[in-house]
């Protein structure tokens, strides 16, 4: 019988995290005024473009996110096609999605050697993840 396993809920709370970044950017803008700086949801895109400061870097984690995500659902997907080890794919694919977590809040809060640090480890773990079926 086919189930989610802990690695495909992972791949879900991943896919989640771009739109948590556009929260994080949007914030505090809702209810505002356009022409006071708030939220213009007639053009999202170009009212992010104008952002600066930790609303810009939500928004730039946002689009990494979405970046990062076609190698992690290939790798958990790679990674149950060749039978690896359900507990390790499991325990990786739960690492990357709380390192994502951390980079995310790194990336808001301007920490960027920090975060480019836990993105390599991130990019790390995904590599692992696609690999440890393989025999």
């Amino acid at each position: 019988m086919a189930h989610f396993t802990v690695a495909y809920w992972c791949v879900f709370i991943a896919a989640l995290l771009p739109i948590v970044c556009a929260g994080i950017a949007k914030r505090g803008a809702f209810g505002k005024p356009r022409q006071d700086g708030g939220y213009d949801n007639h053009n999202p895109r170009a009212w992010l473009a104008r952002q600066s400061d930790w609303r810009a870097r939500a928004n730039a984690a946002q689009a990494n996110t979405f970046e990062a995500l076609p190698f992690f659902i290939g790798a958990v997907i790679v990674a149950h096609q060749l039978g690896a080890a359900q507990a390790l794919l499991d325990l990786l694919a739960f690492l990357f999605v709380m390192l994502r977590v951390f980079y995310i809040l790194m990336y808001v809060s301007d920490m960027a050697t920090a975060r480019s640090a836990v993105w390599g480890a991130a990019f790390l773990v995904n590599s692992a993840i696609f690999f440890i079926g393989y025999r």
